[in-house]
């Protein structure tokens, strides 16, 4: 499997702390959040030169960045479109894959779809791919037919996938405890392109590095949900989405990580 495995930025940390430690500790990848709304980082903080430099180890196949565009927007109204637009403009500047955003399943599969034109047009033009992340409110069914509407604009193909938060499929409702079945039952029409990968004990978003929480004593789910990837063909980045203390667990969690792909 040809994935990279990274960190993010943090609401409780400068950027450059996440993004320096994983350069130093070898992460070949990493998601720039755009938090400044609650806290953390925003585009706006990258200076030029510091986009260079950014854009340079990107083409130098050092890192794979990605963008997380705000949690908050929401791709049918225009506040929203115009926070991920900043996020692609972002994204294209460094040279990034992707750029991230959130499932909003209360609205209908079609309305949700069309709404992602534009950003699909400036995503193709900034040279990245978008992925729709599950939320934990966000149902198996609701991703297929939003993949299913997908699936007939041809300017969506090999342009939008899905990004898997395996830590919100665990607290969905239908899946609790239980996120590679979310995966199952996922139509082989889903193009999974990201992992969002944190843990929890089923009841809040606790975002526990992987190996602290359920998988510490058994990785059977760990071990079943990178057969089914590999089973997809997936070739995306790993996101570690937290920033512990010490972050010295996030390098252990890469390590532990890294055997299982091995092993897959």
């Amino acid at each position: 499997m040809n994935v990279r495995i990274g960190n993010q930025t943090s609401a409780h940390a400068p950027a450059k702390l996440p993004y320096e430690f994983a350069c130093r500790n070898g992460f070949d990848a990493f998601e720039w959040f755009s938090d400044r709304g609650r806290h953390g980082w925003c585009e706006a903080e990258t200076s030029p030169a510091e986009c260079d430099q950014l854009h340079q180890a990107a083409a130098a196949g050092n890192v794979r960045f990605s963008i997380h565009a705000p949690y908050y927007a929401d791709p049918t109204t225009p506040d929203g479109i115009e926070a991920i637009r900043k996020s692609i403009r972002f994204g294209g500047s460094i040279k990034a894959s992707v750029v991230n955003l959130h499932h909003f399943p209360q609205y209908h599969a079609k309305v949700y779809a069309e709404s992602l034109k534009p950003l699909i047009e400036e995503a193709a033009k900034a040279g990245l791919q978008l992925s729709l992340e599950n939320t934990p409110e966000t149902p198996p069914d609701n991703i297929n037919a939003v993949f299913g509407v997908l699936s007939a604009m041809p300017e969506a193909t090999g342009r939008v996938g899905f990004c898997l938060d395996s830590g919100h499929a665990n607290l969905h409702s239908g899946t609790r405890h239980d996120y590679v079945r979310f995966v199952d039952l996922l139509g082989n029409h889903v193009p999974i392109i990201h992992w969002h990968a944190h843990e929890n004990w089923g009841d809040r978003d606790s975002h526990l590095p992987l190996f602290t929480g359920p998988s510490a004593k058994d990785d059977r789910g760990l071990r079943g949900l990178i057969r089914r990837l590999k089973q997809r063909g997936f070739a995306g980045s790993v996101i570690l989405e937290q920033w512990p203390n010490p972050p010295e667990q996030l390098v252990k969690s890469r390590n532990r990580l890294t055997e299982l792909l091995g092993q897959a």
